[in-house]
C-alpha cells in the first residue's frame, strides 16, 4: 500500500505568499525593493521610539527583550524622577544633592545607567542596520536610511550621555566643595546668615587679601534675600566672642611692625593672622583652606560689626572669578561710569591712566562675558572703594538671575568645574536641598541691599556699631506698619 507524502509548497507558491504577507518584519519579500526599502525604515523608527522592539520583531529576540526591558526601566525611573520633583521636591533634592553617601551612591548609579544604556543603544542601532539589509533597499535608501539612523541616535544618544556627564560632575563638585563643610545649624532668628568673601591672589598681590566682604541673609520661610556690605577699610572693628575678641577686646588697632605694618581695616586681618602673628594660632583647630584662620577671623568681624551670628561663609577666589560668568553665559550690566581695565605698574601712581590702561569698559548696557565683569569688579583707581563695592553687588545681582534651571542644566559642566576653582565653604551638603530651595524663592522677591557706607548712612572714618547693629535689625526684622484706623 502506497503512501503519499505532503511536500512542502513550492518556493514563490501560495503558502510562502501567505506566510510572508502575516510575518513581514521577519519574513519580508527580499526579491521587492519598495518593500524592503519600507521595512526599513520602520525598524529604523521603532528602533528610535522604543529601543529592542526591532529585534523583537525581526531579529534575536532575546537582545531585543532585554533592549525593550532596559527601555522600559529608564523610562520609568525619568517618570519617577519627575513626579518626585513635582510632587515631593525635598525628597529628591536630598536623594540626589543633600543625602551624603546616599547621593554619591544614587549619583553613581544614574552615572553608570546612562552610560550603559547609551552603549546599548549603539548596538540595537547598528544591529538593527544589519536587519534592514540595505543591500536590497531602493538606491536612495542604501545612503538615507544609515544616515539617518546615525543621525537620530546622536541627537537622542546625547541626552542619556548629558545625563551621566551631569550625574559625575555633580557627584565631584559636591563631593569637593561640601564634602568638608561644617556642622548643620538651623537658622538664628529665622535668618541664615553667610558670610561672603571675594580675595584676590592674582598678579601683583603679595598676599591674599579680603577684597569683598558682605554677609547674606536669607529668610528662611520666604527667601527675600538682603546683603550687608562691609566695606574692607573699616576701622577698628569689633569681634565676637573668640580668641580675635580677647587680643582686641576694644576692636581691631592698627599697628605699624618695621616688617610687616598693616593698618587697622577689616582687610587687614590676614597679616594680622597668619602673616605677622608669632607664638600660639588663634584659631588653631581650624583645618582646610590655607586662609581658614583669617576666614575665621573676618568671620568673628562680621558678627561684631553687624550684630548676627554668621554660621556659614563661601569665599571666592577672584582669580577664577571669570570662569564662572563664562560657564553662565555672561551677565548683563548696566554701566554708569567709564572705567578702566587694568592697573599701574607699582609705584608709578594712578594719574596717567591712559599710559596703563590695558582696555575701557564703557558706560551703557553691556552684556560682559567673565573677563570684562572680573575687571568690572575689581576696577579701582579712577572711583573710590565704596563704588567698587556697589558695582560687585550688581554682579553679585546679575549672577543670581542667571542661576535658572535652564541655564544650569545647560552649563552644568562648565559650572561645576568652575566653582570647585572658584569656591570654598564650610556648608554642610545635607542643607543644599533647603538652600536649593530658598534660593528659588528668593528669585520671586527683590534683592535688598545695604551698604555700610557714608552714602547709607554710616560714618566711615568713626562708625558707630550700635548704629549699624539697629539697622541690621530693622532690615532683617521690621516693625509692623500700623493698622489705619477710622
Amino acid at each position: 500500500m502506497s503512501q503519499v507524502l505532503a511536500k512542502p509548497p513550492a518556493r514563490g507558491s501560495g503558502s510562502a505568499r501567505s506566510l510572508v504577507r502575516s510575518r513581514p518584519m521577519r519574513d519580508p519579500d527580499f526579491s521587492n525593493p519598495t518593500h524592503m526599502t519600507r521595512r526599513g525604515w520602520w525598524l529604523v523608527v521603532l528602533n528610535v521610539l522604543i529601543p529592542g522592539s526591532a529585534q523583537v520583531l525581526a531579529g534575536n529576540r532575546r537582545l531585543g527583550r532585554f533592549g525593550l526591558g532596559a527601555t522600559l526601566t529608564m523610562w520609568a525611573l525619568v517618570v519617577f524622577a519627575v513626579l518626585l520633583g513635582l510632587l515631593w521636591r525635598p525628597a529628591l533634592l536630598w536623594l540626589t544633592i543633600g543625602g551624603g553617601w546616599v547621593s554619591w551612591l544614587v549619583l553613581t548609579l544614574v552615572q553608570v545607567l546612562c552610560g550603559a544604556y547609551v552603549v546599548l543603544w549603539i548596538v540595537l542601532t547598528f544591529d538593527t542596520l544589519r536587519l534592514v539589509r540595505l543591500v536590497r533597499a531602493k538606491n536612495y535608501a542604501k545612503i538615507a536610511i544609515p544616515l539617518v539612523a546615525v543621525l537620530v541616535l546622536a541627537l537622542c544618544g546625547s541626552g542619556a550621555a548629558s545625563a551621566a556627564n551631569i550625574a559625575g560632575s555633580s557627584r565631584n563638585a559636591i563631593s569637593t566643595l561640601f564634602g568638608s563643610g561644617g556642622p548643620s545649624l538651623p537658622p538664628s532668628d529665622g535668618y541664615y546668615n553667610v558670610m561672603l568673601l571675594g580675595a584676590d591672589s592674582g598678579d601683583g598681590r603679595d598676599s591674599m587679601r579680603f577684597d569683598s566682604i558682605s554677609v547674606v541673609s536669607v529668610n528662611a520661610e520666604t527667601g527675600k534675600v538682603t546683603i550687608f556690605g562691609i566695606p574692607r577699610d573699616m576701622p577698628n572693628v569689633p569681634f565676637s566672642a573668640g580668641p580675635m575678641h580677647d587680643a582686641y577686646p576694644n576692636g581691631f588697632e592698627a599697628h605699624a611692625d618695621d616688617d610687616c605694618g598693616w593698618g587697622s581695616g577689616i582687610n587687614q586681618l590676614t597679616n594680622a593672622v597668619q602673616t605677622c602673628h608669632t607664638g600660639k594660632p588663634y584659631y588653631p583647630e581650624v583645618k582646610g583652606h590655607p586662609w581658614a584662620p583669617s576666614i575665621e577671623a573676618t568671620r568673628d568681624a562680621a558678627e561684631g560689626v553687624l550684630g548676627i551670628k554668621v554660621p556659614y561663609y563661601v569665599f571666592l577666589d577672584m582669580n577664577h572669578f571669570a570662569q564662572l560668568i563664562d560657564a553662565l553665559g555672561g551677565v548683563d550690566i548696566d554701566v554708569k561710569e567709564r572705567l578702566p581695565e587694568g592697573g599701574p605698574p607699582p609705584g608709578s601712581g594712578a594719574d596717567d591712566v591712559d599710559s596703563w590702561a590695558i582696555g575701557w569698559i564703557e558706560p551703557g548696557k553691556q552684556h560682559m562675558n567673565g573677563d570684562t565683569a572680573q575687571w568690572y569688579a575689581r576696577s579701582r583707581y579712577t572711583t573710590s572703594d565704596f563704588d567698587r563695592m556697589r558695582r560687585q553687588r550688581e554682579l553679585q545681582e546679575a549672577i543670581l538671575k542667571q542661576f535658572t534651571p535652564q541655564n544650569v542644566l545647560t552649563h552644568f559642566t562648565e559650572l561645576a568645574q568652575a566653582g570647585t576653582e572658584l569656591v570654598d565653604t564650610d556648608i554642610p551638603q545635607d542643607k543644599l536641598p533647603e538652600f536649593v530651595e530658598l534660593m528659588m524663592k528668593a528669585k520671586q522677591h527683590p534683592v535688598q541691599t545695604i551698604e555700610l557706607t557714608p552714602e547709607g548712612g554710616v560714618d566711615e572714618f568713626n562708625p558707630d556699631w550700635n548704629q549699624i547693629h539697629a539697622m541690621v535689625k530693622a532690615a532683617l526684622h521690621p516693625e509692623p506698619s500700623p493698622t489705619p484706623t477710622n
